[in-house]
């Protein structure tokens, strides 16, 4: 299994979400994050913010299914047909082990 992390700009966030039930991925936990990346914030006049505001999102899902979850979630994420800076980044973990909490089950 493998664990697909995404930072993603807030308007984005439910397009992504939405994006990935309708592709048959319906657990995903949501949150909102703050942070910059490589562009180091954003400069108004004479003010910088660096710390803007974003949304993680975690899906775990099986490594078959791994191409088709960063395509979707690029494609819903992704401003205009080109994208733009800080629209956002995936990454890919593995993820060694996962149980349910309320039958203390280990998945499959």
């Amino acid at each position: 299994m493998l664990m697909v992390k995404s930072i993603v700009r807030p308007e984005k966030a439910h397009p992504v979400m939405k994006a990935l039930l309708d592709a048959g991925f319906p657990a995903v936990t949501m949150m909102d994050v703050f942070g910059r990346g490589k562009q180091r914030g954003l400069k108004v006049g004479e003010i910088t913010y660096d710390e803007l505001p974003k949304v993680m999102l975690l899906a775990v899902v099986k490594e078959a299914d791994k191409d088709l979850v960063v395509e979707t979630i690029v494609k819903a994420a992704r401003t205009g047909a080109k994208g733009t800076f800080g629209d956002g980044k995936v990454f890919v973990i593995p993820v060694e082990e996962s149980y349910t909490v309320s039958s203390g089950v280990k998945d499959a």
